[in-house]
């Protein structure tokens, strides 16, 4: 078995996750670690699956029949390559989950995993993210808590939006270079270890999409698996190109998975505290929504209202 397993989800994004194999398949052939690829196609209706088998034969491609969303569909790989049950010499030492907007820079897969062989205690690293014009983004993140939803909806100083009031760690960490230890790394780019999935599991299918993430670093820090982001792997992130295409849609499951995230992983209080906020939040928005296009107010309301529900009755 190959170092490395490397798994890519695409839905309708045919152009990108092409985009994304070569500069993957780039950064393996030039530096390692020695990887197998399996890219799990969602129904896509934009001839990914064919374009990719055409392009690069050497990936394990599986085709679905409909959109198992994010979560099923890299579980169902990576119970295809033998997680959570195989005994460990059957296994890759490391599976990486990388989305399909985004860009590999040289050396960023070999960076992340040295970085997480480096370290017995480690269960999960992450790149260092840039956009698509090499500006910053953030890539880690304390986990979710009610400051944050507070920021989500209401007037906050920029000072906080930027710093751990919203769960963001500052950026003189990416800076200095050197691997840091955060709540969660953003799904973009995970890297795991195998003794650490076979241990804690797949991840949750509860969550069709979002959030997935952090419920999984959740868990690992429970089981005692520590987490870092590794800023000398350098990714380019896109963003959000599968999810813009059904804003409303994504909306919905947006605060579905949030919703089941602080019901999971809070206290009740502050979980019935973060339901009481995301309702208020969502009454803010309806108000918000009601000046826009007729083309975009419709879908915006119905989503919004639905999350205002979901909120009070959870």
């Amino acid at each position: 078995m190959a170092d490395l397993a490397v798994i890519l989800v695409t839905w309708n994004v045919r152009a990108l996750a092409l985009k994304a194999l070569r500069s993957l398949f780039a950064d393996l052939n030039a530096s390692g670690p020695d990887a197998v690829v399996y890219v799990v196609d969602n129904a896509s209706t934009d001839g990914a699956a064919d374009a990719i088998a055409s392009e690069f034969p050497q990936v394990s491609l599986i085709v679905c029949a409909e959109n198992l969303g994010f979560v099923r569909a890299n579980n169902l790989a990576l119970r295809s390559i033998g997680f959570p049950d195989a005994d460990a010499e059957r296994l890759p030492r490391a599976v990486y989950l990388l989305n399909p907007d985004t860009i590999t820079q040289p050396g960023a897969t070999r960076t992340l995993y040295d970085a997480l062989m480096a370290d017995e205690a480690l269960g999960l690293v992450g790149a260092r993210l840039a956009y698509g014009d090499g500006s910053f983004q953030h890539s880690a993140f304390a986990f979710p808590g009610l400051s944050q939803l507070w920021a989500e909806f209401f007037p906050t100083p920029g000072r906080l939006i930027e710093g751990r009031f919203n769960g963001r760690y500052p950026r003189a960490l990416y800076e200095a270079g050197s691997p840091f230890p955060v709540d969660f790394v953003l799904g973009a780019t995970m890297m795991l270890r195998r003794e650490a999935v076979r241990q804690v599991g797949l991840m949750d299918e509860l969550f069709f999409m979002y959030c997935e993430e952090i419920d999984w670093a959740w868990r690992l820090h429970r089981a005692g698996w520590g987490v870092k982001c590794v800023p000398a792997a350098r990714v380019v992130h896109l963003g959000g190109q599968s999810t813009s295409q059904a804003r409303p849609a994504s909306l919905v499951h947006l605060w579905t998975s949030r919703l089941r995230l602080f019901q999971k992983h809070l206290p009740a209080w502050k979980a019935a505290v973060a339901r009481r906020l995301i309702a208020i939040g969502m009454r803010v928005r309806i108000r918000q929504a009601r000046s826009l296009p007729d083309g975009e107010r419709a879908g915006l309301l119905d989503a919004y209202r639905r999350i205002y529900r979901m909120a009070l009755h959870r």
